[in-house]
């Protein structure tokens, strides 16, 4: 078993007087701890001993780990961890999450739910990643002639259907680590001749990206990506330093199609789980005009096949 060196929760001193949990007004942070404390019990209670590699005493009634037990396998203070379950007003840090959800043997929903209910950054994610399910290529390639794609939310493309490869440049032609829409977005000269509103676009793209990250600011990837797009564009970085914020959401765009021409399209994004990660993104042509561009469009990727 790896030894874990206890964080300062373990030091900490008692938390002053309350009044008890049932005349507490219900805040926000109120509840949450609430459900922390609920959701806490209810994974200890439901793990046997064995699973942790404990013996199980010939006495024991808990059904489950008792507190005691999981304050050890987590490296924490039993009367911190008692604190915690007692819903009491303490500080809870992202590394005793991190070891309380391996303690727990929670599962990556559990985590995020954990991390969630405790206010913190996930420091070490253990989420996979998107897979894109035959179910979903399959509906990819029945949307034709309409631009679809599979992005996660740092804007990498998982997965796309032709129309969608051919839309703004030739994204077969590109290596991997390209295919990515905010990269491209402020990289790559034929993507950017496609956009009409480029500005605006670019500026929106920044401020998603700022949104989104502020859930993954401990991991690799999205660090990486953020030094890469710094070290590239002087207009990403005069960008990002604004520190300006967007919600997520479908516009209408006009594309400047190297093939077909100027096409009026509804930008759409579909959530492809409980948060706003994955997602399926679509072109839908606005009018009859743009409809005919994307069917001429298509067809040229099925010659070009």
């Amino acid at each position: 078993m790896t030894t874990m060196v206890a964080p300062l929760e373990t030091r900490a001193t008692a938390p002053q007087a309350t009044a008890p949990a049932e005349s507490r007004a219900t805040a926000p942070a109120d509840v949450r701890r609430h459900e922390l404390a609920a959701f806490l019990r209810s994974r200890r209670e439901r793990i046997t001993p064995e699973q942790v590699g404990l013996v199980r005493g010939r006495r024991r009634r808990t059904p489950g780990l008792r507190r005691e037990e999981v304050a050890h396998l987590s490296a924490v203070g039993v009367t911190w961890y008692t604190w915690l379950e007692q819903a009491r007003d303490i500080h809870v840090s992202p590394q005793v999450l991190d070891a309380l959800a391996r303690a727990l043997l929670l599962d990556a929903t559990e985590r995020t739910h954990l991390f969630a209910l405790g206010g913190a950054a996930d420091p070490n994610p253990e989420w996979p990643c998107p897979t894109v399910t035959p179910a979903l290529r399959a509906m990819l390639d029945q949307l034709e002639p309409v631009p679809a794609c599979i992005q996660n939310s740092r804007y990498d493309i998982l997965a796309y259907n032709r129309t969608y490869g051919r839309l703004l440049c030739d994204l077969d032609e590109l290596p991997r680590e390209d295919r990515n829409c905010i990269w491209l977005a402020f990289t790559n000269d034929e993507w950017r001749a496609a956009v009409a509103d480029l500005p605006d676009v670019t500026r929106s793209m920044a401020g998603k990206f700022r949104a989104s990250m502020a859930e993954h600011l401990a991991e690799p990837a999205w660090k990486a990506m953020l030094q890469r797009l710094e070290t590239a564009s002087p207009e990403f970085r005069e960008i990002w330093a604004r520190h300006e914020v967007v919600a997520q959401g479908g516009r209408t765009k006009f594309i400047r199609n190297a093939h077909v021409g100027t096409l009026h399209l509804e930008h759409t994004n579909l959530w492809l789980g409980p948060t706003s990660g994955p997602r399926l993104v679509t072109y839908v042509p606005v009018d009859e005009e743009s409809r005919g561009g994307l069917e001429r469009l298509r067809d040229l990727c099925g010659r070009n096949d």
